[in-house]
């Protein structure tokens, strides 16, 4: 955390937590079907730790979204999705919310008063019902920088996506995940953002404006 959080002020980032379930050896992507009341410790407790060394480095923080399995139990999970709201709510209300584009994460920050920042993904295939595809299936990740770079203009212009299955599928894009841990995550992240400032999108940190 206390590299990270230097390396962000370092490039003049906004910092945001992205606190997942206790499962470190499957780096939080499986589901541990926790309670809402266990969910909410988790979540606030990591928020905490990492606001301690923001507070030591002389910064705040500016939003949060959770990772990997609890991510994608919250878009789906009312009570999930409201115990994830309230840790936030109750840390900080100015704080925003990354959720997918209507779902229960995103309804409920909105039902709270937080401010919601819709979230698309630029390296992962998404199901007609609007979910993510699950990693288990063969086809779930983009591991073309150009198909991403499409993925990724269609949503922002269009507010639209193509599932896998081949339907389209409403979206909308305020910020744009793309995953650290990826084959080449590096040249994906330079090559989205060149084609976004070819396209005229510009890029900067999320406000409510």
């Amino acid at each position: 955390m206390w590299t990270s959080v230097n390396l962000a002020i370092d490039a003049g980032v906004a910092i945001g937590a992205h606190p997942g379930y206790p499962d470190l050896q499957g780096f939080g992507r499986r589901d541990m079907g926790l309670s809402a009341k266990e969910v909410y410790v988790y979540v606030l407790y990591q928020i905490g730790a990492l606001s301690g060394f923001l507070r030591s480095a002389g910064t705040t923080l500016h939003h949060l979204k959770p990772h990997g399995a609890l991510y994608n139990r919250a878009a789906v999970d009312p009570e999930i999705a409201h115990a994830i709201v309230q840790a936030v709510a109750d840390f900080d209300p100015a704080l925003a919310l990354y959720a997918p584009f209507a779902s229960c994460m995103a309804n409920a920050g909105g039902e709270s008063g937080l401010t919601v920042c819709h979230e698309v993904f630029a390296d992962r295939r998404y199901e007609a019902d609007g979910r993510l595809t699950p990693r288990r299936h063969p086809d779930a990740l983009i591991e073309d920088p150009e198909e991403a770079c499409e993925q990724v203009l269609t949503m922002i212009c269009d507010g639209k996506v193509r599932a896998r299955t081949g339907e389209w599928v409403e979206v909308r894009a305020d910020t744009v995940c793309l995953h650290g841990d990826g084959t080449g995550a590096l040249a994906f992240a330079k090559r989205i953002r060149d084609r976004l400032a070819a396209a005229g999108v510009r890029v900067a940190t999320y406000t409510n404006a």
